[in-house]
């Protein structure tokens, strides 16, 4: 499935994000706008940035995988 079609089941939730350049990057993807993902990154200590990031950029976006524990901490 290509991820313009995976885009809608993931919006508000965490995915990483494989750019054309190489580089990625992960956030919550909050929605898409005007041909771009709007995604909600941490930036550090309490501060956070939605960022925008043109489809023409894109080479991937996929969820997180769930996290398993099998032990209580």
């Amino acid at each position: 499935m290509s991820w313009q079609h995976k885009i809608r089941y993931l919006i508000g939730q965490p995915v990483g994000i494989s750019l054309s350049n190489g580089q990625g990057t992960s956030g919550i993807l909050c929605g898409v706008a005007g041909g771009k993902l709007l995604v909600l990154e941490y930036l550090y200590q309490t501060q956070f940035a939605l960022k925008q990031y043109d489809f023409h950029m894109i080479q991937d976006v996929n969820g997180f995988p769930p996290c398993y524990n099998p032990q209580p901490l």
